[in-house]
Formats: C-alpha cells, structure tokens, sequence
C-alpha cells in the first residue's frame, strides 16, 4: 500500500466515522514509502481528538513510526487519554508504547495503533460509557 493511499483511507474512515462531528487536517505528507497525517477531530458528544502518526510503507504496508492521540473533553481543559510512543517510561510492558490516563502521571502500558484502530478503541469506551 502507498502512503497515498493510506492516506486517503483515513480521510475517508474520518469522513464517514459516525463518531466525528467536525475535521481539521492540520497537516499531511506523502512521498512514495513514507507519510504524515496530523488532524483535530470533534467528537459527536464534543469531546476533542488530535491525532498524529508518522509511518514508513514496509513491504507493501504502512507502519506506524511515531504516534500521538490526545482525547480531551470539549473545552480541552481535561485529559481523557492520551496514546504515545515517546521513550519516557521504559519500565514499562511494551515499552515504549503507553498511554496517559485522565491525568498526565498516571501512565500505563499500551500498545501500537494506527489512526484507524484508535478510533474503533474510542468508539468502544464511549459506548461503555
């Protein structure tokens, strides 16, 4: 898969994604065997999501490289959770992939996503409630 087409994958998921209210791509590159996406979503219950991923196309498919996805509430004052691959916790199972939860020290393993499986994952805890 190009980086082209991945990209264009995820506008059309944002696009058609019930659970999106609102789109802002701040950002996105493609050159043939890497790309980058960075958008600001609004939620249908109004929280906000920013999400961005670098990834390399591998053997015919896009891996993510770097990643991060901020859920806040609507009016950005409270972190929900927040998904990353920076190397701050290498303690941690699965290192270096964690996620911040409700609180920017309260951190727990996590594991690599992509745009697309974030959504489905946030999908499911708001449903959960």
């Amino acid at each position: 898969m190009l980086s082209q087409n991945y990209l264009a994958e995820i506008k059309t998921q944002l696009n058609s994604n019930k659970l999106i209210e609102n789109i802002e791509i701040v950002k996105e590159r493609a050159i043939p065997d890497q790309g980058y996406f960075r958008a600001r979503l609004t939620l249908n219950n109004g929280d906000f999501l920013e999400v961005a991923e670098f990834f390399k196309v591998e053997n015919g498919q896009c891996i993510t490289v770097t990643y991060s996805y901020q859920w806040m509430n609507s009016s950005q004052t409270q972190l929900k959770k927040r998904w990353d691959n920076v190397e701050h916790f290498p303690d941690l199972p699965n290192f270096p992939h964690h996620v911040h939860v409700g609180d920017e020290l309260i951190v727990q393993a996590s594991e690599s996503r992509n745009i697309l499986q974030l959504l489905v994952l946030i999908e499911q805890e708001i449903q959960n409630g």
